[in-house]
């Protein structure tokens, strides 16, 4: 391949300056020049970031063919390019992509290689969630780490910038230029559907510290960070995947909240930037989403912020994009807001079709195209592509789910998980006295590639530490003859360790708790996803919070129970009353220790 690679540069007249960092807009001039050769269609491709089924790009399973010729119209991923010329591809565990590492890699090569193949060919960027915690496309044996609302109760900036070098050095063995990464929402919504533990927390500024960090951790490792969602989705009881979120900020709260995170991110370099699909009326009273807003992307986050690199949207298949205009108008709205990449749309014909017509007829300008081409081009330069786009086997196993990277892993995740209740010092348990545990609970389906399911995870982990622990799933939504078979089996038990999920007022998860409770046995509950959950407890003798049920994550909270390491977290949200929400129960900060 370098021979081939050497050509591709050479006839691209791109020298090997473009690939390394430096300032922003260096090679403009020659960016220019390749952007003056392409023709409109080229130019309509390089805006589109797309799915695409199949762990090949050329021989996926027939099942991956069908749904692509279903939903795309192609074979293929060499199929989608070539029709197409997307500028970006997004990796999907659900569309088959990340099956394991030394896959990814061929599959990034292959989608490299049929891009650089075709005349005027770019190298792509190659994107995906990889948020970790409960937000991971990509699985193990690649490392996975504790999620965002875990980093914020760690509260470590260095912390956030190792996740970010790891995971950055990760996603590049494997092709991945592109991550859309951190979320830099301010959650301050208990309710919050769609954010919640993807958020660092509850403080602006403690957020903002953090995602300051992370971008510098994965653009250290040539991967490109993405904060979103602009201009936050922080209070929000809405998802954007099914309805239209309205935010009802003022301009003074926006400022003071959930804008602070974002100018970190602009201050400290990040590469993209991901809008969201909410309307804000105090920034725009139009009553369109964010995505679609000139004030909002081209007055405030081009103008006011003073940012200059990728804009890209988020998901065009989700609703809150879809409900007032069609997906023949989104596309071409997006640009004329400001945005530079459009994200997966539902229907890529229609989209495309739609961006190519509106500049043949005169509302988009090719100029604007241009104009957002150079800025993914700048981007693809300053991550190296145009010198090398390919990566190697050899690469993928020096630096994938290494002993060093999951080590690393395992030491952050000690450093997050929360002790919020610690009733007569019951933990850290005694092997002596409380030597066999039940461990119940919820089992939510796990978070990519992680081995689950929660009760499992913490059943073994307490097991490898010297307990003996058996594991009883008990669900999220436990019925009555689940809960009495769980209450037996905890009168066989010295302690009870139970892991809930998302326990509201009506919950028999809350049913189940307090029936182990009243076995008189120490009952220890781990809130496996959002902390809240500890309110409509009161009754449980000790109570952690693990911000997710990855298996760095759990495996962490054992070692707290077990009491091989100490607790070391504090709540980055507040936790308020059940019973009144107005009153705070345990404050942001609050975190025992032993």
């Amino acid at each position: 391949m370098p021979s081939r690679r050497t050509v591709l540069a050479a006839t691209m007249g791109v020298t090997a300056s473009l690939a390394i960092g430096g300032t922003a807009h260096a090679d403009d001039t020659r960016l220019r020049s390749l952007i003056s050769r392409m023709t409109l269609p080229e130019k309509v491709g390089q805006l589109f970031v797309m799915r695409v089924y199949g762990h090949s790009a050329t021989a996926p399973d027939q099942a991956d063919i069908d749904a692509n010729l279903s939903e795309i119209g192609v074979r293929t991923a060499a199929e989608l390019i070539a029709k197409y010329r997307v500028g970006g591809i997004i990796y999907f565990t659900w569309a088959h992509n990340t099956r394991d590492p030394h896959q990814i890699a061929d599959l990034s090569n292959g989608i490299q290689k049929a891009s650089l193949s075709q005349p005027r060919g770019l190298p792509v960027l190659v994107a995906t969630d990889q948020e970790h915690g409960i937000v991971c496309r990509i699985g193990a044996p690649a490392t996975l780490f504790p999620g965002a609302m875990a980093i914020g109760a760690g509260g470590s900036r260095d912390d956030a910038r190792t996740l970010g070098r790891i995971s950055g050095a990760e996603l590049r063995a494997m092709g991945v230029n592109q991550d859309y990464s951190p979320d830099a929402d301010v959650n301050v919504n208990p309710a919050n559907p769609v954010i919640g533990v993807r958020s660092f927390g509850a403080d602006p500024d403690a957020v903002a510290g953090l995602v300051a960090a992370e971008v510098k951790g994965y653009q250290s490792a040539q991967v490109a960070a993405t904060a979103k969602h602009f201009p936050g989705h922080g209070d929000t009881a809405v998802d954007s995947h099914f309805g239209f979120p309205v935010i009802t900020h003022s301009r003074e709260v926006w400022e003071a909240l959930d804008a602070v995170p974002f100018r970190a991110a602009v201050k400290a370099g990040i590469d993209s930037i991901m809008t969201a699909h909410i309307m804000v009326p105090a920034l725009d009273d139009s009553g369109d989403p964010a995505t679609l807003s000139h004030p909002i992307l081209t007055g405030i986050l081009r103008g006011e912020l003073g940012y200059d690199g990728v804009v890209i949207t988020d998901s065009l298949g989700m609703e809150g994009v879809r409900q007032k205009y069609g997906d023949d108008r989104v596309p071409v709205l997006a640009l004329k807001a400001g945005v530079d990449q459009l994200l997966n749309p539902p229907s890529l014909d229609v989209a495309w079709n739609a961006v190519l017509k509106a500049v043949q007829g005169g509302e988009l300008t090719e100029a604007r195209l241009d104009e957002s081409i150079l800025r993914v081009l700048r981007l693809k330069a300053r991550l190296g592509l145009f010198q090398d786009a390919y990566v190697s086997q050899a690469g993928v196993s020096r630096t994938v789910g290494t002993r060093s990277h999951l080590a690393a892993a395992d030491r952050i995740a000690e450093r997050t998980t929360t002790l919020l209740v610690n009733k007569e010092g019951l933990l850290p348990l005694s092997r002596r006295t409380h030597g066999k545990v039940l461990v119940v609970g919820a089992d939510p389906a796990s978070p990519s590639g992680t081995t689950g399911p929660p009760t499992g995870v913490l059943a073994t982990a307490l097991g490898e530490l010297g307990f003996t622990a058996t594991a009883r799933s008990t669900g999220t939504d436990p019925s009555a003859a689940t809960v009495a078979a769980a209450v037996a089996a905890a009168r066989e038990a010295d302690a009870v360790v139970v892991a809930t999920y998302n326990v509201t007022a009506g919950s028999s998860q809350r049913t189940l708790v307090e029936q182990l409770v009243a076995t008189g046995r120490p009952v220890v509950a781990v809130a496996v996803r959002n902390p809240y959950d500890v309110a409509q407890l009161p009754s449980v003798a000790a109570y952690l919070a693990s911000y997710s049920w990855t298996d760095v994550e759990l495996r962490a909270a054992a070692r707290v129970i077990a009491g091989r390491v100490r607790p070391r977290g504090k709540l980055p949200v507040a936790v308020q009353r059940a019973d009144d929400p107005a009153q705070v129960l345990y404050p942001v900060g609050h975190g025992l220790s032993y």
